[in-house]
């Protein structure tokens, strides 16, 4: 069964009333420049010498931080990175995740622009992580 994806807006609401938490799977430099507020980090890919490689830490990570049915709001830059993480955690058994479309930068669209995602639509930011939900933080548990 495919994960649902919802807007940023849905994924604000979801945080704000059913007491989602927001796991951006970019990397750390991506989520240090900028991420919503309140969100834990943990990279779905790392930068590596030759571009972006698959954190094998991933998962393991994430079991260790989150319960199998934890409320999660999945998110990454555009909405690809999120969408294969979802699937992935779908598949280890977490049971109430959705994937934010459009990340939180946007989508590029076919006919050229960007479909907005969380900051362009001026919803809560931070550049400065909650300490526990930093990668490091979460990795070191």
């Amino acid at each position: 069964m495919a994960v649902k994806r919802i807007t940023p807006e849905e994924a604000r609401d979801l945080m704000d009333k059913d007491g989602y938490a927001y796991l951006d799977v970019r990397s750390v430099p991506e989520f240090a420049a900028g991420h919503p507020t309140g969100a834990y980090n943990v990279p779905l890919l790392d930068m590596g010498p030759a571009g972006m490689v698959e954190n094998p830490n991933f998962l393991a990570v994430v079991e260790k931080s989150f319960p199998r049915d934890a409320r999660l709001v999945v998110g990454c830059k555009a909405g690809g990175r999120s969408a294969r993480a979802a699937a992935l955690l779908e598949r280890a058994g977490y049971t109430n995740l959705v994937d934010q479309k459009n990340g939180y930068e946007g989508t590029p669209l076919p006919t050229g622009g960007v479909e907005p995602g969380w900051r362009p639509k001026r919803l809560p930011t931070s550049t400065q992580a909650v300490p526990e939900r930093s990668y490091d933080a979460l990795k070191a548990r």
